[in-house]
């Protein structure tokens, strides 16, 4: 079956020209967000939304570009703002509802601030990318009324300097997890990829982890409740992005367990310990918090109001 959904639901960037996915767009009458979720990034933040509007916003293939900004210290903000986009603090937005830090917080209080009926998320710390990523992964959504969720792969390129290509956390426990319990998820390429499209009426019905474990969980729970029909993805060739430390890679890993422990039978084992050990021979022990939290659906809360940009920075 995995067999099968690779070669039936996967596509190059080069399968959708900018024409094709601008006529899409414009025959299903459907509206593009894209979302940025950022902190600290101020070095990439500003090229990558500059490209956004320019060469995709102003043919009108996408409506609107808004970075969440969690909590920079670095202007990350103020330079997203100014090479074009809508910049919301996640703090601010439905401050009702509290805040947690975290990509996934960042990502489900998007809802309360963005339009569109399609959501295509990108990372803000691209170093090597395309618009093209954002047409790619509309395509499979405005052409297919039975795709819900698009998600990426690509080639990933070595840091700077040297190091290794990145996707150790992917390789070490995203795909083995994904292989052994749910096998025909198996032919995903890269499950954890920051940059996927998602339909609105999907997404506000999910639960949304507040961290980094968004992306697999999200995919987790399209699939238990549409199927592989409902998944696409997309080769977008080749992308650079920051490496992370192995021990923030820990906390990552640590992060997609509690995802995976909440949609097993093992949450019958009691509550998840939100801390994780490490050991450093020169420091010794540390402990670091694991995010565990997972945000209702957004259409559940009474907060929730499509459309309204408030709390913009």
């Amino acid at each position: 079956m995995a067999d099968l959904w690779f070669h039936q639901a996967t596509s190059r960037c080069s399968d959708w020209p900018l024409g094709r996915v601008l006529e899409a767009k414009q025959a299903s009458a459907l509206t593009v967000s894209v979302v940025i979720p950022a902190r600290d990034e101020a070095a990439t933040v500003g090229a990558i939304v500059e490209r956004i509007v320019a060469e995709l916003a102003a043919p009108g293939v996408v409506d609107e570009v808004v970075v969440m900004d969690s909590d920079s210290r670095d202007g990350t903000g103020h330079i997203a703002a100014k090479a074009g986009a809508r910049v919301h603090r996640t703090m601010a937005v439905a401050p009702e509802a509290g805040w947690f830090p975290g990509k996934g917080e960042a990502l489900w209080k998007s809802l309360f601030v963005t339009r569109g009926d399609v959501l295509v998320f990108v990372d803000a710390d691209l170093t090597v990318w395309s618009s093209r990523f954002v047409v790619g992964l509309l395509g499979p959504l405005l052409t297919r009324p039975e795709t819900l969720l698009v998600k990426a792969f690509y080639r990933r390129l070595s840091a700077p300097g040297g190091g290794d290509r990145g996707g150790r956390v992917t390789e070490l426990m995203a795909r083995p997890m994904l292989n052994l319990l749910w096998p025909e998820l198996a032919t995903v390429v890269q499950p954890l990829a920051g940059e996927w499209a998602v339909r609105r009426s999907l997404l506000e019905t999910l639960p949304i982890p507040v961290g980094y474990g968004v992306e697999l969980a999200c995919l987790l729970d399209t699939y238990q409740r549409h199927g592989l029909t409902a998944l696409a993805q997309v080769d977008l060739g080749a992308r650079g992005h920051r490496q992370r430390p192995v021990e923030e890679l820990g906390v990552m890993a640590a992060e997609l367990l509690a995802v995976v422990h909440r949609r097993r039978a093992w949450s019958r084992t009691g509550a998840l310990t939100p801390l994780l050990r490490q050991f450093d021979s020169d420091a010794g022990w540390t402990a670091r918090a694991v995010p565990t939290m997972e945000r209702s659906p957004a259409r559940s809360e009474p907060a929730y109001y499509r459309g309204e940009a408030s709390n913009a920075c």
